[in-house]
């Protein structure tokens, strides 16, 4: 098989996290051959398209974490990036909310977490400051991170784009990965539209992760499974009653943060998301749903145990779905001052969350190596965030199994 292209290493998914490692690549090594395959027709189309925009500070994640270091380094890397490609950003700073106290040991945890990880200037305040930093909403007591801030990831990762082919390097949409195969030491990725060789497969497929890693051979497991999140939009003449992101206390039984407020780059705010089984790895609705993808997840020993544990958990999230009146219930428990007109419909987005056979939810990043290719298989939120400090541990580690040679300028 006559390869259309030949690459030193070619990274499937053209995502933030798979543009951000081709640019630290040729940024350590000008003159290699870098591709960027993806099956859509333009980059950026999916989980980086459809992000909050949140540039995270660090504080949910184990201290110790790939998560908690990636998260913290990411941050100050990610402003620098912003900084020099003149991409609009804002700390407009986060208040994680208890309105109950039960949910006291939980925020006192998350503030020593975030201490760990060495988040800046968090404080633990009471209802008066809480009102000072947000006049509209009600809590006994929150934890304030005022370095949170917001972004528009499309625009970083067509950034990176950018940086990526002006150093050389080859980004090829429509081009989907559908055979990896092995020849003379060298690794063939077979698309429709053509044989693409490289001595070095990175895979960045999101909610394709555990799919695309299976076609080099890579173990099955952590298993995929889309969560999908619906977001209301604040109507617009209410939008200044958020003036930065308000947070519930998320449950540490799970990776999700809970419904929230999300003030965006452009002022606009949205509210959610839920989180609850898509019918298809790009089922951004609920009518999306595509067979294979569904009977995958159902078949998965992981997701039915998964399922039989936290029954309740995931019909109340279904509920609330498809009730804009539970919707806004929710919000209410922080901001009573919502109205049901006050919510307008909103977008969604697709997580791809990584589940163990074992029924439990992988928390933390996943990067399995090979030989000849490495695989990030779970790198949800916040991976946006985290992705120019995950481009860096990828590229360290291209470079301690492959004799990439010197570099040629």
């Amino acid at each position: 098989m006559v390869a259309d292209e030949r690459f030193d290493i070619a990274i499937v998914g053209a995502g933030i996290v798979g543009l951000a490692t081709a640019r630290e690549l040729l940024t350590r090594r000008p003159g290699l051959r870098v591709g960027v395959l993806d099956k859509e027709p333009a980059i950026a189309q999916h989980q980086t398209g459809h992000n909050s925009g949140v540039i995270h500070a660090g504080v949910y994640y184990a201290p110790g974490s790939l998560k908690a270091r990636a998260c913290v380094a990411g941050k100050a890397k990610l402003i620098r990036f912003c900084e020099e490609h003149r991409i609009p950003y804002e700390l407009c700073g986060k208040v994680i909310v208890a309105t109950e106290e039960s949910e006291l040991p939980r925020l006192h945890e998350l503030y020593k977490r975030g201490q760990a990880n060495g988040v800046p200037g968090l404080e633990l305040i009471g209802p008066r400051r809480l009102r000072e930093l947000e006049p509209h909403v009600e809590g006994i007591q929150a934890l304030y991170s005022p370095t949170t801030g917001i972004v528009d990831f499309g625009r970083v990762a067509h950034a990176c784009a950018d940086e990526v082919q002006a150093r050389g390097g080859t980004i090829l949409t429509g081009h989907e990965v559908i055979a990896i195969t092995q020849r003379d030491g060298l690794r063939q990725l077979v698309t429709p539209v053509g044989t693409i060789e490289a001595r070095v497969v990175i895979t960045c497929a999101g909610v394709y992760a555990d799919r695309v890693a299976r076609l080099t051979g890579a173990p099955e497991s952590p298993k995929i499974v889309p969560f999908r999140g619906d977001y209301y939009v604040l109507r617009p003449e209410r939008a200044g009653m958020v003036r930065s992101l308000i947070y519930p206390v998320p449950d540490p039984r799970f990776p999700f943060l809970g419904v929230h407020f999300t003030r965006r780059i452009d002022g606009s705010v949205w509210l959610g998301p839920n989180a609850v089984l898509a019918f298809s790895r790009e089922g951004y609705r609920f009518r999306d749903v595509n067979l294979r993808d569904l009977k995958e997840t159902l078949a998965f020993p992981g997701f039915r145990k998964l399922a039989r544990r936290y029954w309740r958990t995931g019909g109340a999230e279904m509920y609330r779905d498809l009730s804009k009146r539970s919707f806004l219930k929710e919000l209410q428990r922080y901001m009573p001052d919502l109205r049901p007109d006050d919510l307008l419909p909103g977008p969604s987005g697709v997580r791809a969350q990584a589940l163990a056979p074992d029924g439990s939810l992988v928390d933390d990043f996943v990067v399995d190596r090979q030989e000849g290719a490495l695989h990030v298989r779970n790198a949800p939120s916040p991976a946006a965030t985290s992705s120019l400090a995950i481009a860096e541990l990828i590229a360290d580690a291209v470079e301690e199994t492959t004799d990439l040679g010197p570099a040629r300028v």
